[in-house]
C-alpha cells in the first residue's frame, strides 16, 4: 500500500526584511548575506502570530470537510512551542474543528520534529489507510538583533496531509538515520532567543548527512544516480548548498548540473522566507515541486532532515501524477510578492515587541494584521486567538 504526501500548503507572515537592507545597517558587505549566507529576504513576523496560528493559516488551505472526517492523528513538530506543558496541535485541533475522536500531541527535537511527525503518520495510516494524519512544521527563528545569527532568522508554517494512496508523494524504501548528544544549537527555557555555534553546527549537519546518506547506500544499494533531486533542512540555503557538494562527486556530469539545477528551484521560497527550523526541509520540498519545470511522476526525490543536539534523517519520496497544485502554487507565490517590505527600524521594533517570558495579561493591537486567524493576547496565562 502506498503511504505519503496527499496535500500540501504553507503560511507566512505578509512582511519581510531585505537582507541588503540588514547587511548596509550593520555594515557588512550585502554579498556576505546574499552569496556567503545564500538568503535574499527574511518573513519578519508580529506579535499577533505565534506558531498557532500560523499553522491553523496554512491548513485552512488543505482542510476540507472530506479530510476533516478522516483525520484522526494531529502531530505539531515545533520548537517555539507556546506553552510548556499543553501541546500546540490541541489549540489547532479546536480552531480547525477537527474530530474529538484523535490523538493530538506536540514533538519536540530542535528542526528534525516535523520528520518525526511525518514518519509517525506514515505508519500509523499503514496500519488505518482509512484515515489521515496531519502533520506541522512551525516556528518562529529568533537569533537577537545585532547577533552573528540575525541574518538566519525567519519564520513561518507547513502543513501536511498524510494518507494512502497520497497525490503528492509517496514514501519509498527505508530512512537511515543518525543522533549524537551535540551543543551546537539549544534555547534555554528562559530565553526567546535561541543559542547557536554556527561554524560547529555546519559541520556537525553536513557530517550527519553523509553518514545517513553512506549508510543509505549501504543498506540499499542504491547511488545518487537513483535520485532527480535532493532537497534539505535550509535553515539558510548555503548549508544545503555544502551538504549537496560534499557527496556531487559521486555523480557524472551531467547528473551534477542537474542536481545544482534542481537545487536552485528548491531554494527560492527558503531564501525569500528564512529559518522555518521544523518546517525548512518541507518548505524546501514544497519550492522544488512547484518551481522545477523538469520533475515528472515516478521520480524519486531525496530528503535530508536535521535537528540540532544533535538527530539526522534521510530518507526517499517518489512523486505522484498530482505532485503539483498549481492553483496552490499560484497563490502561494501571490502572497509572497504581496508581502510589504520593512525597514530596519521597523524590523527592529516589530522584534522587540514580542510577547515575554513573564506573568501578566497582554492584550495586542490586531487591526493590521489580514490573516484568517491571529493572536489577541493572554489573559490569565491563557493565549486569547481570534478569527476573522
Amino acid at each position: 500500500m502506498n503511504v505519503g504526501i496527499d496535500k500540501m500548503s504553507f503560511y507566512s507572515s505578509d512582511m519581510y526584511l531585505d537582507m541588503v537592507d540588514l547587511a548596509n545597517a550593520r555594515k557588512e558587505d550585502p554579498n556576505k548575506y546574499l552569496i556567503g549566507i545564500g538568503q535574499k529576504k527574511q518573513a519578519v513576523i508580529p506579535n499577533t502570530q505565534d506558531v498557532v496560528t500560523m499553522a491553523a493559516n496554512a491548513c485552512t488551505k488543505i482542510i476540507d470537510d472530506d479530510n476533516r472526517k478522516k483525520i484522526d492523528l494531529i502531530i505539531f513538530g515545533t520548537e517555539t512551542g507556546v506553552d510548556n506543558s499543553k501541546s500546540a496541535a490541541i489549540y489547532l485541533q479546536n480552531m480547525l474543528g477537527l474530530s474529538r475522536r484523535a490523538r493530538a500531541f506536540e514533538i519536540k527535537q530542535a528542526c528534525y520534529g516535523a520528520t518525526a511527525g511525518l514518519q509517525m503518520a506514515k505508519e500509523y495510516v499503514q496500519n488505518h489507510p482509512e484515515r489521515q494524519a496531519l502533520v506541522i512544521g512551525a516556528d518562529i527563528a529568533r537569533y537577537g538583533i545585532k547577533t552573528p545569527g540575525e541574518v538566519t532568522q525567519g519564520g513561518g508554517a507547513v502543513a501536511m496531509v498524510i494518507s494512502a494512496n497520497p497525490s503528492i508523494a509517496e514514501f519509498d524504501g527505508p530512512s537511515t538515520f543518525y543522533s549524537d548528544d551535540v551543543m551546537d544549537f539549544w534555547r534555554p527555557l528562559y530565553r526567546t532567543e535561541a543559542v547557536v555555534d554556527g561554524h560547529y553546527s555546519n559541520d556537525v549537519y553536513v557530517d550527519f548527512f553523509k553518514k545517513t546518506w553512506d549508510e543509505y547506500k549501504e543498506i540499499t544499494g542504491q547511488t545518487i544516480a537513483d535520485f532527480k533531486a535532493m532537497t534539505f533542512h535550509l535553515p539558510y540555503p548555503k548549508m544545503g548548498i555544502k551538504a549537496l557538494r560534499s557527496i556531487i562527486d559521486e555523480a557524472d556530469e551531467g547528473q551534477q548540473a542537474n542536481l545544482k539545477k534542481e537545487f536552485e528551484q528548491g531554494r527560492i521560497y527558503n531564501e525569500n522566507v528564512g529559518n522555518l527550523y521544523t518546517g525548512s526541509l518541507y518548505l524546501n520540498f514544497l519550492s522544488l515541486i512547484n518551481n522545477s519545470d523538469d520533475l515528472q511522476s515516478g521520480d524519486r526525490i531525496a530528503l535530508f532532515s536535521y535537528g540540532s543536539g544533535a538527530q539526522g534523517e534521510f530518507f526517499p519520496m517518489k512523486l505522484k501524477d498530482n505532485f503539483r497544485n498549481d492553483e496552490l502554487a499560484k497563490s502561494l507565490d501571490d502572497a509572497l510578492k504581496s508581502r510589504k517590505q520593512v525597514s530596519v527600524e521597523e524590523y527592529e521594533e516589530i522584534f522587540t515587541n514580542w510577547i515575554p517570558i513573564a506573568d501578566g495579561d497582554i492584550k495586542l493591537d490586531t487591526s493590521n494584521d489580514k490573516a484568517e486567524f491571529f493572536l489577541e493576547g493572554v489573559k490569565d496565562h491563557q493565549r486569547i486567538y481570534g478569527r476573522k
